[in-house]
């Protein structure tokens, strides 16, 4: 593979779902197709939606999975703006840290009921490791969960609504068929960061289904015969990490100190190192690392020129998330060699090259860059 890096953002067509056309722009530039979005309209088909809800008069008008982020803050705030009564709903990470629980107790304190779901430990640890050793993700327990949870208890407590934040199809680069306002099974099998399985194809002699029940979601043939449907809210909002986090900020959100991964304080900030790894495993599959996407948004968002977001790249340098791969060692119990090991199981060759023992990427945005620093 030729890396290519878009010319207006600085992210290569390594990246997943990312497409650079011959003028050398690739299609997750969202700022230009919002700009042609009627946003009022979006906003009017939304309450429309919530007058039909609030007209069925359950025990809930909406469910909204929430980790206490500014995120899901704003998810909050928003619903309670256009007079919805929601249910939150939480599945709690291993590495939930004092930020965000913190956070999460704020979000409780704007006004809602609020259910807390810790996996068993020993299952979440197990599955953890085994995700990670397949697919280099350690989050796939953790993006099943969050899906199934929300989805299987507004089937039980029958409430219409579960409302999310934005489509990551439309948001970052995705296919047409997915770019809408509801969540649907096929958007969860590509979109879900599941690498397309499900519960059941975890299944082994160490896992039973049993033991996997809590990350299934329902079929959808029951999720069609119910009156239960899951809306992306930045489908009637335009989508802004910025502006999703200063309205969470004026309701009580704090961030961090400094980023815990990437260049934002205020995401990720609830997780002590789940996301930190995550992100980190794409600098061996894409040779890019989570500043890379924040960056990107930063452009697009006219926060910042492409100039100035190579500038900080560069100055950056090696991002390796030792204190974060030190916790998730500790978590799983393997030792940082067998981290290392599986880690460089899933170093993508279309994209590296080894020269002289040292891997490098011979197409890189930095021409000079001292490879050296990355060898581990």
């Amino acid at each position: 593979m030729t890396l290519r890096y878009c010319k207006k953002c600085i992210l290569p067509n390594s990246r997943p779902n990312l497409i650079i056309d011959r003028e050398g722009n690739c299609n997750c530039s969202f700022s230009d197709f919002s700009s042609k979005i009627d946003w009022e309209e979006r906003e009017r088909q939304f309450k429309k939606i919530v007058e039909g809800v609030k007209r069925m008069k359950g025990s809930y008008d909406c469910l909204i999975p929430v980790s206490g982020g500014k995120d899901s803050t704003w998810q909050v705030v928003k619903s309670l703006e256009v007079g919805l009564r929601p249910l939150c709903v939480t599945w709690r990470t291993p590495a939930r840290n004092h930020l965000g629980q913190e956070n999460l107790n704020n979000l409780i304190s704007l006004g809602v009921d609020h259910i807390d779901i810790s996996v068993n430990p020993k299952v979440e640890k197990l599955f953890t490791l085994r995700a990670f050793e397949k697919y280099g993700s350690p989050v796939i327990p953790m993006h099943m969960a969050i899906h199934a949870i929300p989805m299987n208890i507004a089937l039980e407590k029958k409430i219409p609504m579960i409302l999310w934040g934005e489509n990551s199809a439309t948001e970052y680069g995705g296919g047409e068929d997915f770019k809408g306002i509801e969540i649907t099974h096929a958007w969860l099998e590509k979109y879900g960061v599941t690498f397309g399985t499900t519960a059941e194809d975890w299944v082994d002699k160490n896992l039973s289904i049993e033991d996997l029940t809590i990350y299934a979601w329902p079929s959808e043939d029951k999720l069609k015969k119910s009156s239960v449907r899951a809306f992306f809210l930045g489908e009637f909002y335009k989508w802004d990490p910025h502006k999703t986090s200063s309205v969470a900020k004026e309701h009580g959100f704090k961030g961090a100190d400094k980023a815990l991964v990437g260049q934002y304080n205020f995401a990720d900030v609830d997780d002590a190192f789940l996301m930190a790894i995550h992100h980190w495993m794409k600098w061996y599959k894409f040779g890019i690392t989570r500043s890379w996407d924040n960056l990107s948004l930063d452009i697009r968002a006219g926060v910042l020129t492409r100039a100035q977001a190579l500038q900080t790249i560069g100055d950056i340098g090696d991002e390796t998330p030792h204190e974060a791969i030190e916790a998730f060692c500790q978590y799983v119990e393997i030792s940082k060699k067998r981290f290392f090991e599986i880690a460089e199981g899933f170093r993508n060759i279309n994209v590296w090259t080894k020269k002289n023992g040292i891997w490098v990427i011979e197409d890189f945005i930095f021409p000079d860059t001292d490879w050296s620093i990355y060898a581990y």
